[in-house]
């Protein structure tokens, strides 16, 4: 695969580097089969403890360089990052979708996002502001101003293997921080191609070693990283009761964490909402990436007296949809990363029936010619209760549950009866609806959308979602400064020291 070869990798390489030169270790080797044909693509080496300690030296060391770059010089570099993915965007987009089984279309805009992350690091490189603020005491000036961390250690998952480290690193960078990256040991090749492609710049560009530095391995990285005090934020993506322990295990040593876990998302569709236009947006958002997005659909609230008409379009439009080889961009939907998680598609079907719910499109795995490495599911749609305790969590598995609301405090409330809190929306033509929605008694999710669905987030916002979800931010907006410390300064230009609050403390 001509892709593979553009991009560097081999049959077996080094999954430990420090930016410039790769680490030799004697860790677990990392088969990456790939889900799409359960062909062997690669395998990658991963770290020991002597190779993390090693890497993790490096990165404390470049810390003291790089935080006195100037951050539009640190911006500089993150834009000819840019660059270089612009340049590998169609090889890097075919490996993320060979190595985890999301559609072409979505690997390219994978990479889109990372380019897009980038640029909007660079104007942030400009703009690392504080805040003046008036003092009480005369002759006295107070401002406040970020610096950097130190070093962030990110921890990813195998849905994004590409665009949450870069969303991470580009902002880290640019605030003047070193990064650890420890990716999903389910997709471990799409972090030695992103390590590769970065080398280049950075050598050229004589960056100090270790600003970026990548640790494959499995679990116990993870755990070496969030124990470390060393690392001074862990930002980690994933699973709910991963984010638990990680959050546990950062907070022992009073660090910093910031946390991208589960979602449970839920469009409302009012009796007001285009139908159409709500169709695409449940339907993408239920079968992109096989449903192993953070922001899949996994429930549809509809009004009662649109139900029956919706559930129809529904039935229909999944009739329509083209199952196979995701480097096809003719097929809308591909595999799911692997066997474990067909298993975990199976046991949530079955467990939705025993709780008393009726599939309308049924599911089940697609065996034959094209199938052969079992990760092959038919999307399926559950009528059901948003109280069935499957409905209550998260199954990364394109499987829709449906249910009937009659007024809109109703659906609000079966929105926001869940543990998870990361993406909504509602499908509505009603203004009063929609700000209903929006409002302080509306969605209690970190994303809340009108009239488009609850997967496919722009960067230039915060991402991030609430209660089980972790109250992280990552991406846009103010999101940059989670990397940095704030520091409040306070300026006496007079001759005199008055104190705070008017307290007196004289001395004779």
């Amino acid at each position: 695969m001509k892709f593979l070869s553009q991009l560097k990798i081999n049959k077996i390489n080094n999954g430990v580097s420090t930016g410039l030169q790769w680490i030799k270790s004697k860790g677990a080797k990392l088969d990456s089969y790939s889900p799409v044909d359960s062909k062997l693509i690669a395998s990658v080496i991963g770290a020991d403890k002597k190779a993390y300690e090693q890497t993790l030296t490096k990165a404390q060391t470049a810390f003291t360089t790089w935080k006195q770059w100037t951050a539009p010089k640190r911006g500089e570099i993150v834009r000819q990052v840019g660059e270089e993915l612009r340049k590998n965007k169609q090889a890097l987009g075919e490996l993320v979708s060979y190595e985890m089984g999301k559609s072409l279309q979505e690997g390219l805009g994978e990479v889109q996002e990372m380019i897009d992350i980038c640029d909007f690091a660079v104007g942030l490189s400009r703009q690392l502001h504080g805040l003046t603020m008036h003092s009480e005491r005369p002759g006295h000036r107070m401002y406040e101003q970020y610096h950097p961390l130190g070093i962030v250690g990110i921890i990813s998952a195998f849905n994004f293997p590409v665009a949450v480290w870069s969303w991470n690193a580009s902002l880290a960078w640019v605030c003047g921080d070193v990064c650890v990256w420890k990716p999903s040991e389910k997709t471990p090749l799409c972090s030695i191609a992103c390590q590769t492609i970065i080398q280049s710049v950075f050598k050229r560009n004589s960056v100090p070693e270790g600003v970026s530095c990548l640790i494959n391995g499995g679990r116990e990285v993870g755990e070496w990283m969030s124990a470390d005090s060393r690392v001074a934020l862990v930002s980690a993506t994933g699973s709910t009761k991963m984010g638990k322990a990680v959050a546990k295990t950062v907070a022992e040593r009073l660090g910093k964490s910031l946390l991208e876990l589960g979602g449970n998302n839920a469009i409302i569709i009012t009796k007001n909402a285009d139908l159409d236009m709500a169709l695409i947006g449940a339907a993408f958002g239920a079968v992109g990436t096989a449903g192993q997005r953070c922001t899949s659909t996994r429930r549809l609230i509809i009004h009662e007296s649109v139900y029956n008409t919706f559930k129809e379009k529904l039935v229909n439009a999944y009739k329509q949809l083209k199952i196979g080889n995701p480097l096809n961009e003719k097929n809308h939907v591909g595999p799911l990363i692997d066997t474990d998680a067909v298993k975990m598609y199976l046991i949530a079907i079955e467990k939705c029936k025993a709780e008393g719910g009726k599939f309308i499109v049924e599911g089940g795995v697609l065996k034959g010619k094209g199938y052969e490495s079992g990760c092959y599911v038919k999307p399926c749609i559950a009528e059901a209760k948003n109280s069935f305790d499957i409905v209550q969590h998260e199954t990364f598995a394109p499987i829709l549950y449906i249910m009937k609301y009659k007024t809109l405090d109703e659906a609000i409330a079966m929105q926001n009866g869940v543990p998870q809190g990361l993406s909504s929306a509602i499908m509505t033509s009603n203004l009063r609806e929609a700000e209903a929605f929006l409002s302080q008694n509306g969605s209690d999710c970190g994303i809340a959308n009108v009239n488009i669905g609850t997967s496919g987030a722009e960067i230039g916002g915060a991402f991030g979602g609430e209660k089980e979800t972790g109250g992280g931010r990552e991406s846009g907006s103010d999101a940059w400064k989670v990397y940095m410390r704030r520091q409040t300064n306070t300026i006496n230009y007079t001759n005199k020291l008055p104190l705070a609050q008017g307290i007196k403390f004289n001395l004779q």
